[in-house]
């Protein structure tokens, strides 16, 4: 293996660990794989612990995140050869630390390597987040989505729900993974939510293509597409209502109480579950979460369920 390949592996392992899932087994693995490795991902690491006030206006170019990494602690870097031997410590990059990484082993490995992180909010929770190529996702409570900062242009919703206001690049279009769905923006207001095995999408604004290799659906505004498996329900939406929930509106249209539960657990801050016996009934209709936050008797009457308070959330279970 060339001295190249060495030190591109080891930055990417360096940006591997920064990670609070980082693999610590394969990544000892690899060290014990060959001789140089040790030392060659000691100089990456040691490399962090210079130049990083010379390069930290250099960094604002190079690490396009839209917020801070997690503050480096660079300063209680322990060497590879230590790690082997079961001393685990942990890296966090800021982004002049990786801008000094960029300077030892390259800026090309840097700007083309995946960088994935996740950004995650509590039930009850909605926060807003600016990308570099100017779009913004402003995520639901209850909500995870993973990007990528070497690719402002790709977002995966793991979870929740999520507002995506897209800035049209035709040359590089703006990609969501949802499950098994794949999206496409077209210049675009779009929501996408995620729960279970079911997946909902309504445009407000622009265009989105739904599954570009496969169905080729379009959505245009007022439509949205039900996904559930390999199976999509195309159906509409009023424009107004898509991303209602940033306002407390939660708008249905036939949709299981399962998953007006669990909207509702993301928008309450509690936890709110539908028993097996409702689970599947269906509501349509508009839910006003200021109104009912601490009414479970009128949101009972309104979704024609029985609504059971116990510590900590609300059970809907058929009446009585």
């Amino acid at each position: 293996m060339t001295d190249q390949r060495i030190d591109e592996e080891a930055l990417g392992w360096a940006l591997r660990m920064a990670e609070p899932d980082a693999d610590w087994d394969a990544f000892t693995q690899w060290l014990e794989g060959d001789a140089t490795r040790a030392e060659r991902y000691d100089r990456a690491a040691v490399a962090m612990l210079d130049l990083d006030g010379l390069l930290a206006v250099e960094a604002q170019t190079l690490t396009p995140a839209p917020e801070p990494v997690i503050a480096a602690t660079a300063r209680g870097l322990a060497p590879a050869a230590a790690q082997r031997h079961g001393r685990r410590w942990t890296l966090w990059l800021g982004a002049a630390v990786a801008a000094t990484v960029t300077a030892a082993v390259g800026l090309r490995v840097w700007t083309e390597m995946p960088r994935p992180y996740a950004i995650e909010t509590a039930n009850g929770e909605q926060r807003t987040v600016a990308l570099a190529d100017g779009s913004s996702i402003v995520l639901a409570g209850g909500t995870r989505v993973r990007l990528d900062r070497a690719d402002a242009r790709t977002a995966s919703l793991e979870r929740g729900e999520a507002l995506f206001r897209v800035r049209h690049d035709v040359r590089h279009p703006f990609t969501v993974a949802a499950g098994d769905l794949r999206l496409v923006d077209l210049g675009t207001l779009f929501d996408v939510k995620a729960t279970g095995t079911r997946t909902v999408v309504g445009v407000a604004e622009g265009a989105v293509m739904v599954d570009p290799d496969g169905a080729r659906l379009r959505l245009d505004p007022g439509q949205a597409v039900i996904a559930t498996g390999s199976s999509l329900q195309r159906t509409t939406v009023e424009p107004a209502a898509v991303g209602g929930w940033r306002d407390g509106r939660l708008a249905y249209d036939d949709a299981p109480l399962a998953e007006v539960a669990a909207d509702l657990s993301r928008q309450l801050g509690r936890r709110v579950v539908a028993s097996p016996a409702v689970a599947t009934r269906t509501f349509h209709g508009t839910l006003d979460v200021s109104t009912i936050r601490d009414r479970p008797a009128l949101l009972g009457q309104l979704l024609g369920v029985a609504v059971q308070q116990q510590a900590g959330g609300w059970i809907l279970d058929a009446a009585p």
